[in-house]
């Protein structure tokens, strides 16, 4: 019904027709080129090859990048590291940080071992960094325990800009 007096309104006025072509072919190519940018960033920001690390290689990926973010990074032993696979350190700060290199959503786990590994580290913050992106429950977990969450789309961002800086 909503098609048919679509139409009617259309092929009464060649005015609005052409209107309504012009609209929607330009959003049609606006969508177009936004697509082909989106896959521009993917490939310049590296985060495919990210995707195919393993674990300890993205944490040793995370290292060299925030370094480049101006942080001391000590790597944490490969087991026995009570939830933290990274210790930064900056300006007076300690923060830990658990590396989730995922093709799922990482889930509310990951938020309960790094707000643990709270207390053992003494720190001032706890991050979880994912090259995915994080559950409904892992985003509310961690409002409420304070760890911040950075997700694909901010990777990217910060691995755009080491390559500026480079």
């Amino acid at each position: 019904m909503a098609l048919d007096l679509l139409w009617s309104i259309l092929s009464a006025d060649p005015l609005l027709t052409g209107v309504f072509i012009i609209f929607f072919s330009g959003t049609f190519i606006l969508a177009i080129i936004l697509n082909i940018i989106g896959q521009y960033k993917l490939r310049k920001s590296g985060i495919m090859e990210v995707d195919k690390m393993s674990g300890r290689k993205f944490e040793e990926f995370l290292r060299v990048l925030l370094i480049t973010r101006g942080y001391s990074v000590n790597l944490t032993p490969e087991t026995g590291d009570y939830g933290a696979d990274l210790i930064l350190k900056t300006k007076g700060k300690k923060i830990i940080v658990q590396a989730k290199r995922y093709q799922k959503n990482v889930g509310i786990k990951a938020v309960q071992e790094i707000s643990s590994a709270r207390n053992h580290y003494n720190v001032d913050e706890c991050w979880v960094i994912t090259n995915s992106f994080f559950t409904k429950q892992a985003k509310t977990l961690a409002v409420s325990n304070n760890v911040k969450l950075i997700d694909r789309p901010r990777l990217m961002n910060w691995m755009l800009e080491e390559k500026k800086g480079a």
